[in-house]
């Protein structure tokens, strides 16, 4: 059985929109409202529609995108391993301090997924249990994946200390 989006819209006040194309449908949270309203979407979604696994989570950046009214997006596929169906949520969160609610406290996978987003475009997780970088040098003071970061990068990768394969 396939969630009802209508009656769930309904259920939280109207505060997301519905997308679907095909088979992908998307709830779609506006930062006004994501940090306030996504742990507790997500928490129904998986206790009593059955979205169990997190199957992806994922950062966008919309700096220089055509109508975009929020600069960052945290993509969150859902699956329901009983039914196999799928569903996407997406916040937005904005400058200068973009943050969102960690969901860890509901899928413990998403620990390492929300390290990587907070690395790669800057985005916090509210409540993360240890969000520090994970793929950057952790004095490393930008954030690669933003659209503002330059193309060639700051010259760091010349900075960065050689490594042994022994220290590796």
């Amino acid at each position: 059985m396939a969630v009802d989006l209508e009656a769930l819209r309904h259920r939280f006040g109207e505060v997301f929109t519905i997308e679907q194309f095909r088979d992908n449908r998307r709830l779609i949270l506006p930062a006004a409202h994501a940090a306030q309203t996504l742990l507790p979407l997500l928490q129904c979604l998986k206790q009593e529609y059955g979205f169990d696994m997190l199957a992806e989570l994922g950062g966008i950046d919309y700096l220089g995108y055509p109508n975009a009214t929020d600069r960052y997006a945290v993509v969150y596929g859902l699956t329901n391993t009983q039914t196999g169906e799928r569903l996407f949520v997406k916040a937005y969160a904005n400058d200068p301090q973009p943050e969102l609610p960690s969901v860890t406290s509901l899928w413990r996978g998403a620990n390492w997924m929300e390290r990587e987003v907070y690395d790669m475009y800057g985005v916090r997780f509210r409540g993360h249990p240890d969000l520090r970088r994970i793929l950057m040098p952790a004095d490393f003071q930008d954030f690669p994946l933003r659209k503002d970061y330059p193309l060639r990068g700051y010259g760091e990768r010349h900075n960065f200390l050689p490594l042994t394969r022994a220290e590796s």
